[in-house]
């Protein structure tokens, strides 16, 4: 009996063990399946947020442009050279390294419409200054310019669409006059520099603070601008109105206003066809205008009517434009120009009534008929440029004509792409002058890039 109480108890021992361990398992099982449901709710929490995140990306655009350019100079670079010509017939050349762009730019799409773009552009390396202690001059600090480029805000914008049709756009916005102002990246033409013309009489890129109306119908596209107006103070028998636009102050003065605009065909398959204008005034457009009564019926009317095309089909990429502008009161705004104290901003020169830019480029692929080019999406364009400009083109009876502000040039060249967005471009450029002036020749070789960094 004994033996049989002590196996029961022995056996109920064994069951409350068991039990015990049953009990132990169920609940580790259980903390197994909680732990697994809830690494599986931190998954779902962190799939979403990586799910935003992806969106917000897939609404960023980030990218940019930049130059790298060597040139000889087969002429004299001293100023006198046009003034003392026959002295500079026979001098030797000189050669050049430069950075003429690099832009960074970024753009983002807020939904319903809305998005915005911002551009920064350091222009010929940037700028750099330091503040160093002169032992020479008894101890002074002096802030010393180490490099003499420039940082700017190239365009910054905020737009909303509406339709196809219309589209408003507020901000720093390239004025859409002529053809390279809309068309300045450097995949965008074949000479290691802008085109000379409008690089000379206009501004390039040219873009001002204001508001402008875009949009597509059919095969139709127009934009209008309202904009500042220019400021004949800084005006140039150079550069025309080139000056006029950037505002040598914290912010741009608009006590006259002008207006912009532009339309473009694209009827014909890989050919546009533009046109675009723009009015404005320019004269007291400055910080202190004058009140004098004789300048009281000057207006310093800037007109500019502009035709360019483009070709891109078969292989074959040929672009051309035509500039003519016209300056009111120009022979008053020269006068009252070199009256300007030597500190003004102004290059207090002549400045012409009329200014003319022409030229065009064409390039063919000679890429096209290697099929291992093809195939690699390489592209080898060979191309010419011929351009005439003149930023003295028209003068008032009183103004001296400067005739080596007229010229001609002849450029020959390649352009190699190993991808879409690199280009090698190598050219030989001249500058054919009037005849009692020495021409202007160069051999120029650059590398540039442009495109979107995220797509």
């Amino acid at each position: 009996m004994r033996i049989y109480i002590a196996y029961l108890s022995m056996l109920f021992v064994v069951f409350i063990l068991f039990s015990m361990g049953l009990s132990a398992q169920e609940l580790k099982a259980q903390d197994s399946i909680n732990s697994e449901k809830q690494e599986n709710s931190l998954s779902t929490e962190d799939f979403s947020k990586v799910m935003k995140f992806t969106k917000a990306l897939s609404r960023l655009e980030l990218g940019g442009y930049g130059e790298i350019a060597m040139t000889r100079n087969f002429f004299s670079d001293n100023i006198n050279r046009y003034s003392h010509a026959d002295k500079y017939k026979n001098a030797k050349s000189h050669g050049r390294f430069d950075i003429p762009h690099v832009t960074f730019f970024i753009g983002y799409d807020f939904g319903k419409g809305w998005r915005m773009n911002a551009e920064i552009e350091f222009e010929h390396g940037g700028t750099e200054a330091a503040v160093e202690l002169e032992a020479e001059e008894a101890g002074e600090y002096e802030t010393e310019v180490e490099r003499g480029g420039e940082v700017s805000l190239e365009q910054f914008w905020i737009e909303k669409t509406f339709t196809k049709t219309l589209n408003l756009r507020i901000g720093h916005i390239i004025v859409p006059v002529g053809l390279t102002n809309g068309n300045h990246l450097p995949t965008q033409f074949f000479t290691v520099y802008r085109p000379e013309g409008e690089n000379t009489i206009m501004p390039c890129t040219w873009r001002e603070t204001g508001i402008s109306l875009w949009g597509n119908i059919g095969k139709w596209r127009y934009e209008t601008m309202l904009l500042p107006g220019l400021d004949s103070e800084l005006f140039s028998r150079r550069n025309w109105i080139q000056g006029g636009s950037p505002s040598p102050y914290e912010f741009k003065i608009a006590n006259t206003y002008a207006g912009a605009a532009r339309i473009d065909n694209y009827s014909i398959s890989g050919l546009r066809l533009g046109i675009s204008g723009y009015y404005g005034l320019s004269f007291k457009n400055n910080m202190q205008p004058s009140q004098a009564d004789k300048y009281k019926s000057v207006k310093g009317a800037v007109t500019i009517g502009s035709f360019d095309f483009e070709y891109n089909a078969n292989n074959l990429i040929a672009r051309g434009y035509f500039d003519y502008g016209h300056l009111g009161d120009s022979e008053i705004i020269s006068s009252y120009n070199k009256s300007l104290p030597k500190l003004s901003p102004s290059p207090r020169t002549n400045v012409a009534s009329g200014a003319l830019a022409c030229g065009v480029e064409a390039g063919y692929n000679a890429f096209a008929h290697i099929p291992k080019m093809q195939k690699d999406k390489q592209k080898l364009y060979v191309f010419a440029r011929y351009e005439y400009y003149d930023s003295m083109y028209d003068t008032a009876s009183s103004i001296q004509d400067d005739e080596w502000c007229g010229r001609q040039r002849i450029v020959g060249g390649i352009n190699y792409f190993p991808v879409k967005n690199i280009v090698f471009k190598a050219e030989y450029s001249a500058g054919l002058l009037k005849s009692q002036y020495n021409n202007e020749n160069s051999l120029s070789i650059g590398f540039a890039y442009a495109g979107f960094f995220t797509k």
